[in-house]
C-alpha cells in the first residue's frame, strides 16, 4: 500500500523549482558577452542581447513570484501536481535557448516567433499548475471571483502570446512587443480585481 504524500513535500517542490530557476538565470547570464573594445560605442551593437535578456529576466522573475505564490496554497503534493510542475519547469527551461537565438539573430522573424511560442508553452503549463493548486484551495483561500479572474487572465495571456507568434513572422518587433505586453498581466501574483488569501505566515 502506498504511503500518502505528506504536506512537507511542498517544501521539496519549492526548493527544486527554485534551484531550476537559479540555473536558468545563470545560463542566460553566461550568454552575455562583453565587447572587445573599451569604448561605450562598442555596446551599441549588443542592444538585441540587452533587450532580450532584460525581457527574459523579467519573465523568469514573474514565473518565480507567481509559482511561489501558488505553492503557499498547496496543502499536499500529489503525483499529478509534481509532474505538472516538471512540465512547467521544462517549458521555462527553454527560455535561455530562445533568448540567445533572438539575440544572435537581432530579433529575426522565426526566432521571435519561436520565443513567443515558448511563452505559449509556459503559460499552458502554468495554467495546469494553477488549476491543480486551486483544486486544493478552499473558498476562504481562493474565492470564486479569484478563480474566474485567473481563468480570464490565462486566456487573455495565451491569446496575446499566440498572436505574437503569428505576428512575428511578418513583423518581429511587433511580435516581441506583444510578448512584453503579455508580461504585464502577471506582474501581480493574483489576478487584478480578485480576492485571494493565503494561510501562510511567511
Amino acid at each position: 500500500m502506498r504511503e500518502p504524500y505528506e504536506p512537507s513535500g511542498t517544501e521539496r517542490v519549492g526548493a527544486f523549482s527554485d534551484a531550476v530557476v537559479a540555473v536558468i538565470i545563470t545560463l542566460m547570464v553566461l550568454e552575455l558577452k562583453a565587447p572587445e573594445s573599451a569604448s561605450l560605442a562598442a555596446l551599441a551593437p549588443l542592444w538585441p542581447t540587452a533587450v532580450s535578456y532584460a525581457v527574459s529576466y523579467l519573465f523568469i522573475a514573474i514565473v518565480w513570484v507567481n509559482h511561489h505564490h501558488l505553492l503557499r496554497l498547496v496543502r499536499r503534493t500529489t503525483p499529478r501536481l509534481i509532474w505538472v510542475n516538471f512540465a512547467h519547469l521544462f517549458a521555462v527551461s527553454l527560455v535561455p535557448f530562445s533568448t540567445a537565438w533572438i539575440a544572435r539573430t537581432e530579433l529575426a522573424a522565426m526566432p521571435v516567433a519561436f520565443y513567443a511560442g515558448v511563452f505559449v508553452c509556459v503559460n499552458l503549463a502554468y495554467r495546469l499548475f494553477e488549476r491543480d493548486v486551486f483544486a486544493q484551495a478552499d473558498g476562504r483561500q481562493v474565492c470564486a471571483r479569484a478563480r474566474r479572474m485567473a481563468r480570464r487572465r490565462s486566456a487573455g495571456t495565451l491569446l496575446i502570446v499566440a498572436t505574437a507568434a503569428a505576428v512575428a513572422l511578418w513583423s518581429p518587433i511587433a511580435g516581441f512587443l506583444l510578448v512584453c505586453t503579455a508580461l504585464v498581466l502577471y506582474l501581480r501574483p493574483e489576478a487584478p480585481g480578485s480576492v485571494l488569501r493565503t494561510t501562510s505566515t511567511d
